[in-house]
């Protein structure tokens, strides 16, 4: 008996083939040896298909097979039970089919094997060589094979064959009209949210200079005919390379579509058992979670993506270098000489150890850092490639690490560098890889950034309130014709999914302008800085987002205030402190949630590091010194070696000294702050910046542990639940003021630019405490309890900061009592009486009354008095010398 077969979960090229092989082979039974896709079940439900008699596999005995005519596949994992018989030696197999070779092929007596668009083609081919003339609804059955295996003749698989079959059965009757009603259908409301859910899902990697989309999601219920979502994402999104991954029910669905012939999504569709040609393949996976799949896909992706360049080939040569002992001037120099923006740096050895680009060059010279040698300014943290280097290399050392050149180097020796300019021309003129349609995030450089959309982060990590609000900054500035963004910490902890609801908006354009037009739309009130242009939005709930105007800042001298002008977003991002805090959200609708990523922020949040900007960043702005730790101890990041070399060479620079004390105290006050205080401040001692605040300020063993005694006694007070405030970092600067003696910390005090209230608290109330401290060490060691009353005047008009202090001052938990004993109970406690009782009972108003007062409090303190009637006789009796007329009954004036 005679078989056509063709694959498991059949499409349309698989049934045009069956029913023209079935011309070929007229004795044949036609056999479907597993499941179609919807679009073909649709098909045969509406068709006369049922004349051709087609078979299931169960309806026939595999062993009275005696030759089997593959169409449309050729391998044994795509055939279903077919494979049971494949290597039955009496078994005569043909096979016609236009997919690669895989590692399972099947090979046969006669093969017919082309690379064309569609199996379809091939049988048309030999019909229009022998002269057979295919039916009218044999030809549009082959049409619609034809035409959804070349995506309507418009995939770039699509060959002059292809065309040529498509004229010969339009020639011979193909009803286009069923073609169409059958490939162009309109979608179901299901196969609509699975699209969306898709185009949400979008992920993009870039693999050898390819960029390649990845989409994926779960759904309940099943959806067909999966493969023209796909295509219809593809056309939406103009993608070059889509993969597909749907789950549904017990199974995962894959599709991927190729325009790129470096990418053979067939090949790689192999690997999960699927298969299909370059630029079309579809496979199903059983048994796997879908994550678990998407976790094994980017690796796999890699893998085969093909490279025809080498850095090599790219690479200019021979290249101008500098010395390290060559200084800024002649960096200066040879870039303005030659015209370039970046050049290697060489050691004695000849080995390249650093690169110095044009922006930090004339940054330094704007400083008039003319003389400095280039090792102190250029960048150490950068990447080399062998001249076999794949684009990949080069792209992560020119994109991912912010390199203006990659230098080449074989075997030690430098023999070129690959600039921005060699990669965009070859991505440009030779592959047009990075071709972007969206208005509004082009580059004039013509890189693409790194882009991902956050709108599902930010429906899922947001209350629905801040969401709609930050919905309308969005449809305000559509209508304005002004792109907002949302920038700095808000966009880095959205990511690391840690609370923060400070929004910080940038609009390219008037800030001010655009929250005026914003608080019209809504209830909420404006507060503006004209000088600054900036504005905050205010809200009823106490909602605030801070809108500023995208600038530019540049410095006329190290560590002075910035200069500022109208500039970019990208421009506005570069003038912060850190990659990480240089990530930004689009709120613009027809791009909302989308990240932006100038300069490796996703990679550095990713590899948990604190990197600058450029390399000037802590000569022109030194308080970024303080910040790096900051955010490096609140992040649990580590500061990246370029970044700690240049904070190390700023430091030996002095730059801080150029900054003020009120700058360094409002970053000093963030520090305090922070909950691993102990670990900033060691690091801070770690990298000398101590030492600026005054030269006898270190962060020693002592110092650490009084930092941890005061954690503990904040902590304690907090526990107590007392209602009152104070300034946890106030506490901690006071602990750290403990080396200096004398009026070292009333001097330091006044050159941070504490307010009055602080400064006068350092003035007067830390000797006090200081004292109080030597006293109660003499005091512990005898037999005797202090009074209450002594407990308390020890300690009266001392600030909550400064009782904290003395607490974590005190080693002897003897001493801790009697300052929690005050802070407790004894500071609470007040007198009844009053002035006017006084006069009541007789007294002449005078000064003696604070006196009267103050032995008052001693006696109730002491617990010798502790009613009203008490207090009143014991003025009576202490006091009675000093009263102005006989007593009267003090109830008829006091109650």
């Amino acid at each position: 008996m005679d078989v056509i077969a063709t694959h498991v979960n059949a499409d349309f090229d698989a049934l045009g083939s069956m029913i023209a092989a079935k011309r070929l082979y007229p004795d044949a039974v036609l056999v479907f040896p597993g499941g179609q896709e919807r679009g073909l079940r649709d098909f045969l439900l509406h068709s006369t298909l049922y004349a051709y008699d087609v078979k299931r596999v169960r309806d026939i005995d595999l062993a009275d097979v005696t030759r089997l005519i593959l169409v449309d596949v050729r391998s044994t994992a795509r055939i279903g039970k077919f494979a049971e018989i494949i290597h039955n030696p009496a078994l005569e197999i043909h096979i016609y089919d236009h997919h690669p070779a895989d590692e399972q092929t099947i090979h046969g007596q006669f093969e017919c094997i082309q690379d064309v668009g569609a199996t379809t083609t091939i049988i048309t081919q030999l019909f229009i060589e022998q002269g057979i003339i295919p039916t009218p609804d044999e030809s549009t059955m082959m049409m619609l094979g034809l035409y959804e295996d070349t995506g309507h003749l418009l995939f770039s698989g699509t060959t002059p064959e292809d065309f040529q079959a498509a004229a010969f059965l339009l020639q011979h009757g193909a009803n286009l009209n069923i073609v169409a009603d059958f490939l162009v259908r309109e979608m179901t409301s299901e196969q609509i949210d699975l699209l969306s859910e898709l185009l949400k899902s979008c992920e993009k990697i870039n693999v050898n200079g390819v960029e390649i989309t990845i989409a994926s999601t779960t759904v309940n219920d099943y959806v067909g005919d999966i493969s023209s979502l796909v295509h219809k994402l593809q056309e939406i999104e103009n993608l070059n390379v889509l993969i597909v991954a749907v789950r549904m029910e017990d199974r995962i669905f894959m599709v991927g579509r190729s325009r790129l012939p470096e990418m053979h999504v067939g090949e790689l569709f192999q690997e999960f058992g699927g298969g299909g040609h370059a630029f079309a393949a579809s496979a199903t996976v059983r048994d796997m979670p879908l994550a678990q799949l998407l976790n094994r896909l980017e690796p796999l992706i890699r893998n085969h993506v093909r490279s025809h360049f080498e850095a090599g080939q790219l690479m200019s040569a021979p290249v101008k270098v500098l010395s390290i002992h060559s200084t800024i001037e002649d960096a200066r120099e040879l870039m303005t000489r030659f015209n370039f923006n970046a050049i290697p740096v060489l050691d004695d050895e000849q080995q390249v150890v650093g690169i110095i680009t044009r922006h930090v060059v004339e940054k330094a010279a704007h400083h008039k850092l003319l003389k400095m040698i280039v090792s102190e300014m250029m960048n150490t943290d950068f990447r080399m490639v062998p001249s076999t280097a794949s684009l990949a290399e080069l792209q992560q050392g020119i994109m991912e690490h912010n390199q203006r050149c990659v230098p080449v180097v074989d075997a030690g020796i430098l023999v070129g560098v690959v600039t921005r300019t060699d990669l965009l021309r070859y991505m440009l003129k030779d592959r047009q890889l990075f071709a972007d349609k969206s208005q509004g995030f082009q580059e004039q450089s013509g890189l693409q950034l790194k882009r991902k959309n956050l709108r599902r982060l930010l429906a899922t990590q947001l209350p629905e309130s801040v969401r709609d609000v930050l919905t309308q900054l969005g449809t305000v500035a559509d209508r304005l014709g002004l792109q907002v963004y949302l920038v700095g910490g808000f966009v880095r902890d959205l990511i690391l999914r840690q609370q923060n609801l400070d929004v910080d908006v940038v609009v390219e354009g008037n800030g001010i302008f655009f929250a005026e037009a914003f608080a019209k739309t809504t209830q909420c009130r404006v507060r503006t800085h004209e000088k600054f242009g900036t504005a905050v939005i205010a809200f009823p709930d106490g909602f605030k987002i801070d809108i500023a105007s995208a600038r530019l800042e540049y410095y006329d001298k190290p560590a002075a205030l910035p200069q500022v002008e109208h500039a970019s977003i990208r421009h506005d991002l570069y003038r912060r402190d850190f990659t990480i805090n240089a990530l930004t959200i689009s709120l613009n609708q027809t791009h909302f949630g989308q990240m932006l990523d100038f300069f490796g922020g996703q990679r550095d949040l990713k590899d948990k590091a604190v990197r600058v900007l450029h390399n000037l960043s802590f000569i022109e702005d030194p308080t970024r010194l303080f910040r790096a730790v900051r955010f490096e101890q609140r992040l649990g990041f580590k500061i990246g070696k370029q970044t700690e070399r240049l904070m190390r060479s700023a430091v030996q620079l002095r730059s801080v000294k150029q900054i003020s004390g009120l700058r360094i105290l409002h970053e000093l006050k963030q520090i305090l702050d922070e909950p691993r205080v102990v670990a900033a401040l060691g690091r801070l001692d770690q990298f000398d910046l101590l030492k600026f605040i005054d030269p006898r300020l270190s962060f020693g063993p002592h110092t650490a542990g009084l930092f941890v005694a005061a954690e503990r006694a904040s902590s304690w007070f907090d526990l107590l639940y007392t209602g009152e405030s104070y300034r946890r970092w106030l506490l901690y600067l006071l602990c750290l003021f403990e080396n200096l003696a004398g009026r070292g910390a009333v001097r330091v005090s006044e050159w941070l630019g504490l307010s009055a209230a602080d400064h006068a608290l350092i003035r007067d109330q830390l000797p006090k405490a200081k004292k109080l401290l030597k006293l109660m060490k003499q005091r512990k060691n005898k037999l005797s309890q202090p009074l209450n009353s002594e407990i308390y005047f020890w300690f009266d008009g001392l600030s909550v900061e400064v009782l904290l202090y003395l607490m974590a001052c005190s080693d002897q938990e003897k001493l801790r009592r009697w300052i929690s004993l005050y802070m407790t109970e004894l500071r609470k406690e007040k007198i009844i009486l009053n002035g006017d009782d006084l006069i009541s009972l007789g007294f002449t108003p005078g000064r003696y009354f604070q006196n009267i007062f103050t032995a008052l409090l001693k006696a109730r303190l002491n617990h010798d008095i502790l009613t009203r009637e008490e207090e009143i006789r014991f003025v009576k009796e202490q006091y009675i010398n000093l009263m102005a007329q006989p007593l009267v009954d003090p109830h008829r004036h006091v109650e």
